[in-house]
């Protein structure tokens, strides 16, 4: 797994300015007194912090962007960089400051003025930025160097940094399961290294072709027909509180070729990232372990390869859902709501929850629809909406509402079964959405989150470097907390 930058809270001395010999980061803004720490390095450069703020450069920096300046005299620091930020930041500031941070992080430690500064969003940020997947280079890059927190107190700083670190190791988790080659990723890995988080508390099942054939999985198992990597259902439980849990549901395509109905060859390396649902519900349970969340939440991903073969489902074929829908497949190529199907029902017959959120990298309709910027949010319960939208505001991740409604579904009424499995183009988000909610049984809110374009990114997001964001840890975790905690 790639290593967290390591992070640690220390008391706040002036004396280690001068010393410290990697980046030193001091915090200003315009028409406002410069704190200790800035100040002191003021005085030590002769007076460079003062001309710095008065630049055009500095004047045209928006909130938490960075100005550099190398090997500032009378300091032992290859860089100085001066952050603008005010005296009384928003969240939103504390993150790009964070951005600013760790995209510029290298092999030398920094030091970090924090003085009275909140720290959390900030170094979180940075630790989220500073990110590399070396996992598959002869000659990987070295880590990144140390943070080092200088505050008041640092007590406080300890709590939020620990809570910082737990976050980014599960969203750093996330972006390596998506980066990871399907020859390395199979489904069979994939559930060792499930089965490997029950160190951290987790209760974890995996059921193997033969249960879920038992159970009735149909259209799960249909997807897989083609593939040697056997299909499997992971399951991870974190009781942290008592009564019905939060049941999350991932997409675990490993790879996905389209199957008989072929994806075109430009661009089919990235379906890699088909799993990216299955990643998402992963790392948030990580994250809920780590920092012993009060909620009881339930995590289940289904785990299968989609590949051409002459046992591989057809264009035509009908299968039975455990629901006992039958489905008629119109396009092997929508394989990823056969998946869901069964293992949404699955979820609600088992465990009853009090909620159902899935995850997947569903349609590149969304991504005509919202480009890469924000997930597609659908969902039959707007108080469920609203509070994940809400969530994804508050760390920043984006989100936009989509429409369901009925007349939706006669593009995917079918001829000779229950239901078809695509509609073709024309609002190809929302059919699949509308698919999906006829296995959710009466009566329980539902979330479906279409991450398809925020999942694998071609330039740098909100949160990361280009490639796999981690998109939907941090806001599912923001909703658990305000929502499903017991406390």
């Amino acid at each position: 797994m790639t290593r967290c930058l390591p992070t640690d809270a220390q008391p706040f001395s002036l004396e280690k300015i001068a010393a410290h010999e990697g980046r030193v980061v001091i915090f200003a803004d315009l028409d406002s007194p410069l704190p200790d720490a800035a100040n002191h390095v003021d005085t030590l450069t002769q007076g460079a912090v003062t001309r710095a703020i008065a630049s055009a450069a500095f004047k045209k920096l928006k909130p938490g962007a960075a100005l550099q300046i190398g090997w500032p005299s009378n300091m032992a620091a290859e860089a100085l960089h001066i952050i603008r930020i005010s005296p009384n930041p928003a969240p939103t500031d504390l993150r790009a400051a964070g951005i600013s941070i760790g995209k510029t992080q290298g092999e030398a430690a920094t030091l970090l003025c924090a003085d009275t500064l909140p720290v959390e969003h900030m170094v979180q940020a940075a630790l989220l930025r500073a990110y590399q997947y070396e996992n598959q280079k002869s000659d990987p890059k070295p880590d990144f160097g140390p943070l080092h927190v200088m505050v008041r107190d640092t007590k406080k700083a300890d709590d939020a940094l620990h809570l910082a670190a737990c976050m980014a190791r599960a969203v750093h988790l996330t972006r390596d399961l998506v980066n990871a080659p399907a020859n390395i990723l199979t489904t069979s890995s994939f559930a060792e290294q499930i089965e490997g988080m029950a160190s951290l508390g987790l209760k974890i099942e995996v059921l193997d072709e033969a249960e879920l054939e038992k159970l009735g999985m149909g259209a799960l198992l249909a997807v897989g027909h083609g593939s040697e990597s056997p299909s499997k259902l992971a399951i991870l439980r974190w009781e942290g509180a008592s009564g019905a849990p939060l049941a999350i549901v991932g997409k675990g395509v490993m790879f996905d070729t389209g199957g008989v109905s072929l994806k075109q060859a430009a661009g089919m390396e990235e379906m890699t990232m088909d799993m990216g649902g299955a990643a998402v519900t992963v790392g948030l349970m990580q994250a809920l372990a780590e920092r012993k969340a009060p909620a009881h939440v339930v995590g289940l991903v289904g785990l299968v390869e989609n590949m051409p073969d002459g046992r591989a489902q057809r264009p035509g074929d009908v299968v039975r859902s455990m629901k006992g829908d039958m489905i008629e497949v119109i396009n092997t190529d929508a394989e990823g709501r056969l998946v869901l199907a069964d293992v949404l029902w699955y979820a609600q017959t088992r465990f009853n929850p009090r909620a159902v959120i899935d995850l997947a990298t569903l349609t590149g309709a969304i991504i005509i629809a919202l480009g890469h910027d924000k997930a597609g949010v659908f969902s039959n319960d707007d108080d469920l909406a609203n509070g994940v939208l809400q969530a994804a505001a508050e760390v920043g991740e984006g989100a936009w509402r989509m429409p369901l409604d009925p007349c939706y579904d006669t593009l995917i009424k079918s001829r000779i079964a229950d239901v078809k499995n695509s509609g073709g183009r024309p609002a190809g988000s929302i059919t699949a959405a509308q698919f999906l909610q006829r296995f959710i049984q009466p009566d329980t809110p539902w979330v479906h989150l279409d991450i398809a374009g925020v999942t694998l990114t071609k330039t740098d997001s909100a949160h990361a470097p280009k490639g796999a964001s981690g998109w939907g840890v941090l806001a599912l975790d923001a909703l658990i907390r305000a929502r499903f905690e017991n406390r």
